[in-house]
C-alpha cells in the first residue's frame, strides 16, 4: 500500500486501486501516521492533530477510536496497529510519496552536482511526479511544514532546470523559467537560470534584455545592484564568450622553484581538522570568490553559525594561492582592544621582529606592535583570518585597515557577527544549514556520540531538532552530543527549554561554545543596553515585523531611535532582515527569540511590550479592513498574508487578557479578511473565543437592538454600550456561517429554535444588517427555509441600502438576492437584474472579489434559463477575477461550476478535467467546491457510462458530509446515487434512494433553492418502479403525472432531466401500454407533495414486502 501526501490524503493499492479513505477527520488521521510511518503515536497527540482548531468531542479517546476504525476497514485491519498506548502505520518511508520525493530529490541534486545531468533529470522528474496537489492538505495544522516541502519542491525544480541546461536543453526549459522568473523577481539565481538559458538557445540579445530588467527590478525594489554572479554573467553576454568560473588569487609565480623532492611545510598556522565538514559547497565556492575579488573579506554570522569552521575549510582550499600561508588569529581570547595586533603578530610568530631601514626609529615608536606586523607582512603574499571580530571590531578593523594599505600582497579575511566597516570591505551573511545539510550533521556527530546512531530512525524527530534550532550547526551539534543518553523524539520534546538542555559541549572549546546559552550570553553582552531593550522586545512577535510595526512597538524610555538600534542588531547577527516587495521585514531565529522573551520577562517588561503589539496590530487590522472592499483590495490582502502571524497573536493575547472589546475589534476586522482567503477553521475559531469572553445576546430576553451607523471597528476601543452588544451578536452570526462541518445541527428543533431567535432580534432595514457581520443574519433565515420571509428581508435590506448610501452594501446584498431568486426559474430576470447592477457597483468600487460573485450569480441565472454560452462566459469572467486577487477557494468553485456547464454542453472530457484538478487541489480548495466538483464529476461520469467510479465518488461524498450538511445537498448525492442505481439495472436499490432522497427534497430549505429537486426524485423513483415491472409500471406512470404537476413555475429542464424523463416515461408506457398508460398519468396530475410522498412510501413497502417473501 503506497500513502500520498502530496496532495489530497489517498492510499493507493498495489493494482492501483483507491480504497475510500472517507471524511477530513480519517484524512487527518492517516495524514498524521503517514507523516511518521512505523511510529507509535500516543492517542493525546493524535486527537490534537485530528482535531485540531476545533474542539474535540467529550470523549475523545472514543471519537479516535471510531476513526481507526473506519480507517481499518479502508486499508485493512493489520495496517493500522495498537502499539505502545497508541497507534502506528504499519508502512516504511519509501511507502509514503512525501519521503520518495525527498530522497529522490536528494538523490537528483547529488547527480547533478556529481556531472550526471541525465540521471538527474530522471531521479527528479520521478520525484516531482509525485506532487499532485498542496502538500499536507489535510492537516490544517501543518501551515509550516507545508511551506517547507513546498520549498524544496521549488529547490527541486530549480535543479531539475539546471539538469535541462546542463543536457543541451536549453529551448525546452524557458517556458518553465520564465514562469517562475516572473512569480519569483527577485530570486537571482533563477534569474540566472533563465538568463543562461536564454543564450544556450541562441538568443544572447534577449538574454541582455532579461538581465537589464533584472537589473532594474532589483534597483527599484531593493535599491542594490545585482550579484556577483548576474554581472559575472552579463560581462560574458556581452563578450560573447562562454562563462567561466571567478578567477583564483594571483597564482604563485610560474618562475618558482621546482619543489625539492622533500618539500618543507606550508607556511601557516592552519589547524588538522579533528571532524569531518558537512555541506557549505555553495558558500565555500562563494567565500574563495570573494577573496579573488576583494582584498578584505568579513564572513558575518550569529553564533553558531560555522563561521570559524567554513572560514578554515575556505582558506585551506585556496591555500595554494598564498604561497606566504594561511595565518589564523583567534582574537576570541583577546579582551582589551589594545592588544589585539600583539596577539596577531603572536599567531603569525613574529613578536621578535625588528625594523631596519631608513626612518625604522620613526615608524617603530616605543615597539608599536602594528608597525611591526606591518613590516613582517610587507613583501608577502599571505591571507590573514581574523577569528571572532565582534567583540573588537574597531581595533580589528583598525589593523585590518592598516595591513591592507601597506602590505599589498595581504588579503584578509574576518569572521564576526557585524561587519568591521573597513573600506573596501566585502560581507558574506553566513545563514543556518539547509535542512538536508543539518540532518547530514546531526547523523554524523550523532554516531560519534552513539555508534549506530542513524536519523533515519526517526526522522521526523531528528527534522524537528534541526528546524527548531534553525540550522544552526552548532546547536545541533550541541543537540547530537545529548544522543548518549536521550532519544531524538526526547530531544524535540525538550526544545522549549532549549538553554538547559543543550549543555554538552566538548571541553576544549572554548566557554562560550560549550552551552547554547553560552553562545548567546557572549552576544548579549557586547550590546548596549537600548540595543538589549529593542532585542527583548522584538520577542513578542511572530512571524516577523516590518520597520513601522518595530518602531511602534519596541520604542522605550531609552530615547534611542529604534531604526538605528535595530541596524546595529542586523549588523552585529541577532535581527535577520530579509527584502519583500513592501520593505524589509525583520525575525529572529527561534533560538534568539526564545533567548530574548526569557531576558523580557527578567526586565518585567512583557506586558507592556504584549500590550503595545495588540494595540499596534489591532489599529493595523483596523485600518486595513476597509481597503478590502474597494481598488486597495489586493495590497490590503497581501498586507494581513504577510501580518497574519502577528495579527492572529494580538487577537489570542486579547483573549487571554479577557480583553473583550479588543477581542471584539480584532475578529471584526479580520472576518472580511477570513472570508476573502476562505479560512473558515481560523473564522470559526476566532468567534468562539471572542463570543466566550461575553453573554449570549440572543438568549431571551435579547438586549434590544438600536440603529447603529457606524461599525465597532470605527474606531478604536473601549466600545459604547451599544457598540459591544452589536459586536457580540457579529461574533455570533460569524461562528454561525463558518460551521460548514456542523450545519446539521440548525436541522434538529434546538438549533432551528436558535435560527429563530437570531432572526427574531433584528428589526428590517437597521444600518447593522446592511453591512458585514450583520448582513449574515440573512444565512438563519435561509437554513430555516422560509421563503417568504427571506424575500422580504432581502427586499427590506436593499431599500435599506439605498436610503443609507451604503454602496458596497448594497452591491453586495444585491448579489445575494440574485443567488437566491436564480433558483427559481420565474425569477430568474430579476436575477439577472440584480446580478447586473451589483456588478455595475462593484466595478465602479473596483472590488475584484465582488465582481467574481456578481458574475456567479448571473452565470446561475443563465444557467437555469439554459442559457450556456452565456452562463460559461460569466464563469470565465468571474475566475479571471478570482485569479486577480488570488482566492484559491472562489476560484475552486467557479471552475467547478464552469465545467458543469462545459458537461451539460457536451464538452465532457475538458469538463471532467476541470473538475479533477479541482478534487485534486490544483485550484485552491474549499468545502462548497469539493462537493460541488465531486457531485458534478458524477454526473460526468455517470454521462459516459462510468457508473461505477460516479457510484464511488457519491458514496464518499456522502461518508464525507452526510452527517455534516444540510439535507439539501444530501438530497442531491440521493438522486445521484439512485440514477447510476438504475442505470446499472438495480432498480430496488434506486427506489430506496430515491425514496430517501424525496424525502430530503420536502425540507423547506431545499424547497427553497432546489424546488426542483422533489420533480427529479420522482422521475427516478418512477424510472426505478418501471424497471422493476408488474404494478410498480402503473404506480410509475401516476408519479409521473404527478412531477408534471409539482414542478415549479417556470422551471426549463437541462438535458440530464429530460434524459431522465424520456427514459422514465419509454419504460413505463411499454409496460403498460399507451392508454393504461395515460389514464395512470392523468390519475396523478391531481397529487400533491404530501400524497405523492405516500405513494412512494407505498411502493417501497410493497417491493421491500416482496423481497422479503
Amino acid at each position: 500500500m503506497r500513502y500520498c501526501l502530496l496532495g489530497p490524503t489517498r492510499a493507493l493499492a498495489a493494482d492501483g486501486t483507491e480504497p475510500p479513505v472517507g471524511g477530513p477527520r480519517v484524512r487527518a488521521l492517516l495524514a498524521a501516521l503517514a507523516l511518521r510511518p512505523g511510529r507509535a503515536l500516543p492517542v493525546t497527540v493524535l486527537v490534537d492533530e485530528v482535531w485540531h482548531g476545533d474542539e474535540p468531542p467529550a470523549d475523545a479517546v472514543a471519537a479516535l477510536q471510531a476513526l481507526v476504525g473506519r480507517l481499518r476497514k479502508a486499508l485493512g485491519r493489520d495496517r493500522v496497529r495498537s502499539a505502545g498506548g497508541g497507534y502506528l502505520l504499519d508502512a516504511g518511508r519509501e511507502d509514503v510519496d512525501l519521503f520518495r520525493f525527498e530522497r529522490l530529490a536528494a538523490d537528483g541534486a547529488a547527480a547533478l552536482a556529481a556531472g550526471d545531468p541525465g540521471r538527474a533529470a530522471a531521479l527528479l522528474d520521478e520525484g516531482l511526479a509525485l506532487w499532485t496537489g498542496p502538500v499536507l492538505a489535510d492537516l490544517p495544522d501543518r501551515h509550516a511544514e507545508a511551506a517547507r516541502w513546498e520549498a524544496r519542491r521549488l529547490d527541486a525544480r530549480r535543479a531539475r532546470l539546471g539538469a535541462a541546461l546542463a543536457l543541451g536543453r536549453a529551448a525546452d526549459a524557458l517556458p518553465e523559467l520564465t514562469a517562475l522568473c516572473a512569480d519569483r523577481p527577485l530570486d537571482e539565481p533563477l534569474q540566472a537560470l533563465r538568463i543562461r538559458a536564454l543564450r544556450d538557445a541562441g538568443r544572447t540579445a534577449e538574454a541582455l534584455v532579461a538581465y537589464e530588467e533584472v537589473r532594474r527590478t532589483l534597483a527599484g525594489r531593493l535599491g542594490a545592484d545585482p550579484g556577483p554572479e548576474l554581472r559575472a554573467l552579463h560581462a560574458h553576454l556581452l563578450a560573447d564568450e562562454p562563462p567561466a568560473p571567478m578567477a583564483a588569487p594571483d597564482p604563485v609565480p610560474a618562475s618558482a622553484p621546482d619543489p625539492a623532492p622533500v618539500r618543507a611545510p606550508a607556511p601557516g598556522n592552519l589547524r588538522a581538522r579533528l571532524t569531518s565538514f558537512v555541506g557549505r559547497e555553495e558558500e565555500i565556492d562563494a567565500l574563495r570568490g570573494d577573496l579573488a575579488a576583494a582584498r578584505m573579506v568579513t564572513l558575518l554570522g550569529p553564533g553558531g553559525a560555522g563561521k570559524t569552521r567554513l572560514s578554515q575549510e575556505a582558506a585551506e582550499r585556496s591555500a595554494a594561492a598564498w604561497p606566504d600561508g594561511v595565518w589564523v588569529a583567534e582574537l576570541a581570547p583577546v579582551r582589551d582592544p589594545e592588544a589585539v595586533p600583539e596577539a596577531v603578530l603572536a599567531a603569525l610568530g613574529a613578536r621578535e621582529t625588528v625594523l631596519r631601514g631608513a626612518g625604522a626609529e620613526e615608524l617603530r615608536g616605543d615597539g608599536d606592535a602594528l608597525s611591526r606586523l606591518a613590516e613582517h607582512c610587507a613583501g608577502r603574499r599571505m591571507l590573514l583570518l581574523l577569528d571572532n571580530c565582534e567583540h573588537l571590531v574597531e581595533a580589528a578593523a583598525r589593523l585590518a585597515e592598516a595591513l591592507l594599505a601597506r602590505c599589498p600582497g595581504v588579503r584578509v579575511l574576518a569572521t564576526s557577527r557585524e561587519p568591521l566597516g573597513v573600506p573596501g570591505e566585502r560581507v558574506r551573511p553566513l545563514g543556518p544549514l539547509p535542512e538536508a545539510t543539518a540532518l547530514r550533521l546531526l547523523g554524523e556527530r550523532g554516531a560519534a556520540a552513539r555508534p549506530g546512531f542513524d536519523v533515519a530512525g526517526d526522522p521526523e524527530a531528528a527534522r524537528e531538532i534541526v528546524r527548531r534550532l534553525d540550522g544552526l550547526p552548532l546547536a545541533v551539534e550541541l543537540a547530537a552530543a545529548r544522543l548518549r543518553m536521550l532519544s531524538p523524539r526526547q530531544i524535540a520534546d525538550r526544545l522549549d527549554d532549549r538553554f538547559r538542555l543543550l549543555t554538552s559541549g566538548a571541553r576544549t572549546v572554548l566557554p562560550r561554545q560549550q552551552t547554547l546559552r553560552a553562545v548567546v550570553d557572549w552576544s548579549w553582552d557586547l550590546l548596549e543596553e537600548p540595543e538589549r531593550a529593542v532585542l527583548r522586545r522584538l520577542a513578542v512577535f511572530t512571524g516577523g515585523c516590518d520597520l513601522e510595526a518595530a518602531e511602534a512597538v519596541c520604542a522605550g524610555p531609552e530615547d534611542a531611535d529604534v531604526l538605528d538600534v535595530l541596524g546595529a542588531l542586523v549588523d552585529k547577527s541577532l535581527v535577520v532582515a530579509a527584502p519583500e516587495e513592501s520593505g524589509m521585514r525583520f525575525r529572529l531565529l527561534e533560538t534568539v527569540a526564545e533567548y530574548a522573551g526569557e531576558r523580557l520577562d527578567e526586565a518585567g517588561g512583557r506586558t507592556a511590550a504584549e500590550r503595545a503589539h495588540l494595540t499596534y496590530y489591532r489599529e493595523l487590522a483596523r485600518a486595513t479592513d476597509p481597503e478590502l472592499r474597494g481598488p486597495g483590495q489586493l495590497a490590503a490582502m497581501a498586507r494581513f498574508d504577510a501580518e497574519y502571524g502577528n495579527v492572529r497573536t494580538a487577537l489570542s493575547r486579547a483573549v487571554a487578557l479577557r480583553d473583550e472589546d479588543e477581542a471584539l475589534v480584532l475578529v471584526h476586522s479580520l472576518l472580511w479578511y477570513w472570508q476573502l482567503r476562505d479560512l473558515r477553521s481560523d473564522a470559526l475559531q476566532g468567534a468562539r473565543a471572542a463570543a466566550g469572553l461575553g453573554p449570549d445576546p440572543f438568549a431571551p430576553p435579547a438586549a434590544p437592538v438600536v440603529p447603529l451607523h457606524e461599525p465597532c471597528t470605527a474606531a478604536p476601543p473601549p466600545l459604547s454600550a451599544e457598540q459591544r452588544w452589536e459586536a457580540r451578536r457579529g461574533v455570533r452570526l460569524l461562528e454561525l456561517i463558518n460551521m460548514d462541518h456542523e450545519t446539521g445541527r440548525w436541522t434538529t428543533p434546538e438549533g432551528t429554535a436558535r435560527l429563530r431567535e437570531i432572526t427574531a432580534v433584528y428589526p428590517p432595514g437597521l444600518p447593522q444588517t446592511c453591512r458585514l457581520p450583520g448582513s449574515f443574519a440573512v444565512f438563519a433565515v435561509i437554513i430555516t427555509g422560509e421563503a417568504g420571509r427571506l424575500r422580504e428581508l432581502l427586499d427590506t435590506t436593499v431599500r435599506a441600502c439605498r436610503d443609507h448610501g451604503y454602496d458596497w452594501e448594497l452591491a453586495n446584498i444585491l448579489h445575494m438576492r440574485a443567488n437566491i431568486l436564480a433558483n427559481r426559474g420565474e425569477w430568474t430576470g430579476d436575477a439577472i437584474a440584480d446580478a447586473d447592477e451589483s456588478l455595475e457597483i462593484f466595478e465602479r468600487l473596483g472590488d475584484a472579489w465582488g465582481m467574481a460573485e456578481a458574475l456567479s450569480s448571473r452565470a446561475e441565472a443563465h444557467e437555469r434559463q439554459l442559457e450556456f454560452d452565456e452562463a460559461a462566459a460569466d464563469f470565465v469572467a468571474a475566475i479571471g477575477y478570482a485569479e486577480k486577487i488570488d482566492a484559491p477557494s472562489q476560484q475552486a468553485l467557479l471552475r467547478a461550476r464552469y465545467a458543469d456547464i462545459l458537461v451539460e454542453t457536451g464538452r465532457i472530457e475538458e469538463g471532467e478535467a476541470i473538475l479533477r484538478e479541482v478534487l485534486d487541489g490544483r485550484h485552491g480548495t474549499g468545502h462548497e467546491s469539493q462537493l460541488g466538483a465531486r457531485l458534478f464529476l458524477a454526473h460526468a461520469l455517470g454521462r459516459t457510462g462510468r457508473t461505477a467510479e460516479a457510484r464511488r465518488h457519491l458514496l464518499a461524498l456522502r461518508e464525507e458530509f452526510g452527517s455534516e450538511t444540510l439535507s439539501v445537498f444530501d438530497g442531491f448525492i440521493l438522486a445521484g446515487l439512485a440514477w447510476a442505481d438504475v442505470l446499472e439495472g438495480e432498480y430496488e436499490a434506486g427506489l430506496r434512494n430515491a425514496v430517501e432522497g424525496y424525502g430530503r427534497s420536502l425540507g423547506a430549505l431545499a424547497m427553497m433553492v432546489a424546488p426542483q429537486m422533489p420533480a427529479g426524485q420522482l422521475t427516478l423513483a418512477a424510472w426505478a418502479l418501471a424497471g422493476l415491472g408488474g404494478a410498480g409500471a402503473r404506480t410509475a406512470a401516476v408519479l409521473l403525472g404527478a412531477r408534471e404537476n409539482l414542478i415549479p413555475a417556470g422551471h426549463r429542464r437541462p438535458s440530464l432531466e429530460q434524459e431522465h424523463l424520456e427514459r422514465a416515461t419509454e419504460l413505463a408506457r411499454s409496460a403498460l401500454g399507451g392508454a393504461e398508460f395515460a389514464a395512470a398519468y392523468a390519475e396523478g396530475g391531481g397529487l400533491s407533495f404530501e400524497e405523492a410522498a405516500a405513494l412512494l412510501g407505498s411502493a417501497a413497502d410493497a417491493i421491500d414486502g416482496r423481497a422479503e417473501s
